[in-house]
């Protein structure tokens, strides 16, 4: 059963909890009612279920849910597995669950099942001082949040079109909803009709405003979609050029710590790990968090503490000027400030076969997992790499693949994939690996259809079937723009503080009395972190580490301008 206040108007927000103690579940009702139910409606459920039939309910109402509170031991479904249903019907309602003192460990792992924002100890008991206080700063944060809901952006395209799967890419990095119609089916060709499209020009995007963009390029897709492309000052204290993990992580600090900054990407925060279908041995997350959830979570922290994330901006120049330095764009626009962090990080590298280059984007992929493992369901995948976001791939494409198999040029998986993805792929049993093998052409038409593979060792070729193939291998700085301003090594990753000059020497041409800090370029005042800094970790946790650390070497500098 579920009620609700009584003579409550259905304009007002809801607050829903479920118990299946009926004691319990009116206390909680009561205590809510008395202090939220002038402005929001109390709904109150006594099964999982019946507070599932409520949200859904609500959800064709339109109603608006800001708090779901549950129990953690319920009968047929626990607190959190509720939990989980609740976040398919309202996504961006705040979520408590209520445990008893035994239950603690089992809440704490919820955080990250479930993105838990609370968990609240039975008895709460005043609820003035224990329940009130976390119900208010739930609410303040829910209202903060654009929780309205969000019209879906349509894209009319062919399933084998390089730029039509770039724009689906670009769209589900940035966190843009979308609805995708195959231009062959019947809602694609009608799209397609109302807007006076050609089924030859394709992409069609058709933004939430009704607004029919015909093969946009990145940057009007970002404007039209409600991405910020365009900074809103002239001069800032800090430009982060880069948003992944270390550009991100500097965003957060430099912003938290009062620095005027601006985060400039040329296509999705997150970088690399953004890309991540789950990454596991990052601290804090013993249940792993995927890439996408992670950056989300950062851009929206950066947001929060007043940074700009400007996206679809590439970056093609750095110029010095005295004590300010400005970065240029594609387009000859610019914005400076007193220091600058490079976070490019890196790329996959291409793979050399003949027929690759044209099959991209139509059957051969480089790190888009996510985005077209729908497409991949009952196929056998073939992926080319040995290290960890070639394994992070194989165990999620794993899970509707009919096979997946791993392409190592190497004898084994061990030289560069860390041991517990190696343990989970082992036990995956329609993941195989085929070691000293590489791909040295591809064959097909309209898109990728068979694959021949050679044997390292003996030089023997095979030709198999093969629609999906998906490329992890090595790293390419992103930072050829950079040629002739700051200093890089051989590879082209950014040679930084005491990589500059060894043995405590001054870099040579370097204009300040002061040795370059750890993570300053042979140009005072613009830093590096993270993948594409020479010698660097390359993990997760040490570019965010970086990130911030290069904050705190900022604030250094301008302190002696």
């Amino acid at each position: 059963m579920t009620e609700s206040e009584p003579g409550s108007a259905t304009a007002r927000t809801v607050i829903l909890t479920v118990d299946d103690d009926p004691g319990v579940s009116r206390a909680v009702a009561r205590d809510l009612r008395r202090r939220y139910g002038g402005e929001h409606r109390i709904v109150r459920a006594e099964t999982p279920a019946a507070a599932l039939d409520a949200l859904r309910e609500l959800k064709l109402r339109g109603d608006l849910v800001a708090v779901i509170l549950a129990d953690y031991r319920m009968p047929d479904m626990n607190g959190i597995e509720f939990l989980e249903q609740a976040m398919d019907v309202y996504p961006s309602a705040r979520r408590v669950l209520l445990t008893a003192y035994a239950d603690t460990g089992a809440a704490i792992d919820a955080i990250n099942v479930v993105d838990l924002d609370h968990y609240l100890l039975k008895p709460w008991d005043p609820p003035e001082e224990k329940l009130y206080p976390v119900v208010d700063d739930l609410l303040t944060a829910w209202l903060a949040a654009d929780h309205k809901p969000v019209p879906e952006t349509k894209v009319v395209g062919h399933r084998w079109s390089a730029r039509c799967s770039e724009v689906r890419e670009f769209l589900a990095r940035n966190q843009v909803p979308y609805r995708w119609y195959p231009s062959d089916e019947p809602e694609g060709a009608r799209l397609l009709a109302a807007a006076g499209a050609d089924a030859m020009r394709l992409p069609l995007v058709v933004t939430p405003d009704g607004t029919a963009l015909v093969e946009p390029d990145d940057q009007e897709l970002a404007s039209r979609v409600g991405l910020a492309t365009s900074p809103a000052a002239d001069f800032y204290d800090l430009v982060v050029i880069g948003g992944g993990p270390a550009g991100l992580g500097a965003a957060v600090y430099g912003a938290s710590e009062g620095l005027r900054t601006v985060l400039v990407e040329r296509t999705a925060t997150g970088g690399q790990a953004g890309q991540s279908s789950r990454i596991e041995n990052y601290l804090g997350f013993p249940d792993g968090v995927s890439g996408a959830q992670l950056t989300d979570r950062a851009r929206r922290q950066a947001a929060k503490f007043g940074a700009e994330l400007l996206t679809a901006r590439e970056v093609t120049g750095l110029e010095v000027h005295g004590s300010g330095r400005t970065v240029r764009f594609a387009d000859g626009t610019g914005v400076s400030a007193h220091t600058v962090l490079l976070a490019t990080g890196v790329s996959y590298r291409r793979l050399d076969a003949a027929g690759l280059t044209e099959l991209t984007g139509r059957g051969v992929y480089y790190g888009s997992a996510l985005t077209e493992a729908p497409s991949c369901q009952g196929e056998d995948v073939y992926i080319v790499g040995g290290a960890n976001s070639a394994g992070q791939a194989a165990v999620y494409l794993a899970r509707g693949a009919k096979s997946v198999t791993l392409l190592v040029r190497g004898e084994s998986l061990a030289a560069s994939m860390s041991h517990y993805l190696i343990q989970q792929i082992e036990n995956i049993p329609n993941i195989s690996v085929r070691p000293f093998t590489e791909v040295v052409e591809a064959h097909g038409e309209d898109h990728l259809e068979l694959l021949t593979l050679r044997d390292t060792r003996t030089g023997e070729r095979e030709t198999v079937a093969a629609h999906w193939l998906f490329v992890f291998i090595g790293a390419a700085p992103l930072t050829s723009w950079l040629e002739g301003v700051v200093d890089r090594d051989a590879a082209g990753f950014v040679l930084a503080g005491p990589d500059l000059a060894p043995g405590g020497q001054l870099p040579p041409g370097w204009p300040l009395e002061r040795a370059p800090y750890h993570l300053e370029t042979s140009v005072p005042g613009v830093f590096v972190a993270g993948d594409a800094r020479a010698e660097s970790a390359k993990r997760v946790a040490s570019a965010v580490g970086e990130g911030a650390m290069a904050v705190m070497l900022v604030h250094r500098y301008l302190e002696r301008l």
